[in-house]
């Protein structure tokens, strides 16, 4: 471990085809710290957890983690550095039992040795993934398969977690038990980047937040002074 930031963007830009996505960002996330990312719908946010990740290359500017730089690296040289991404949506195995997703997941991460651990952090994570370690993925509620997706990758402890719209679809109910499940992992050392437009339970989990518009960083700044900032940009670009 350096002393360097866990993850550091500098200056990227990103696109689809002929489309530009992203415009010179940067953004630095230090070891421990948990960062929010916010925006409107379309302003990039994803995008940003892309690149974050090596899911999408940056067709400008640089990627570090822990000061290599990692901006031609591959996804799965990302998640060997200690980066994981929680993706929008639910990844599970429909057919298969929570459980036995959870074990193909660290049989993989872990190790057989410490398949039986993993399982015991997960539910402890998520007790409503214990009392449905018997039932299939696919007959979850959305929720739940959140939760399941999440689990997968929260065992691991991974340097940098990067969530990305975690509360997208799911009840008010589970999106308090997915907060606390980071509020956890994140007491245990790992970095977060925390993607969101619903903006309350972010702030209320991050120290810094980086508000994201068109592409762009518009601000930068303490969680603290952020509420204000982020409802008055928001709210004016609705009315624009």
């Amino acid at each position: 471990m350096t002393d360097a930031p866990i993850l550091e963007l500098t200056d990227v830009s990103a696109e689809y085809g002929p489309f530009r996505s992203l415009f010179g960002v940067s953004l630095t996330i230090r070891p421990g710290a948990a960062v929010a990312l916010l925006g409107a719908n379309g302003a990039g946010k994803t995008t940003v957890a892309r690149v974050a990740s090596g899911l999408v290359s940056a067709s400008a500017g640089s990627v570090t983690v822990d000061g290599t730089d990692m901006t031609e690296a591959r996804t799965y040289e990302f998640a060997r550095a200690g980066v994981a991404h929680a993706p929008e949506g639910r990844s599970v195995f429909a057919t298969f039992t929570v459980e036995e997703n959870l074990t193909l997941s660290f049989r993989r991460a872990l190790g057989r040795s410490r398949v039986k651990a993993g399982l015991e952090e997960a539910y402890a994570l998520f007790p409503r993934l214990g009392e449905r370690r018997s039932q299939t993925a696919g007959t979850l509620s959305g929720g739940e398969q959140r939760m399941l997706s999440m689990a997968r990758v929260m065992v691991e402890k991974p340097r940098l977690l990067i969530a990305d719209e975690l509360s997208l679809g799911l009840a008010p109910i589970v999106v308090d038990e997915v907060y606390e499940a980071l509020e956890t992992i994140r007491k245990t050392g790992t970095a977060l980047l925390i993607v969101e437009q619903h903006v309350q339970h972010a702030l209320d989990l991050c120290d810094e937040v980086a508000l994201l518009d068109h592409g762009a960083i518009a601000w930068e700044g303490p969680a603290s002074e952020a509420a204000e900032v982020v409802v008055t940009h928001m709210f004016d670009r609705e009315d624009s």
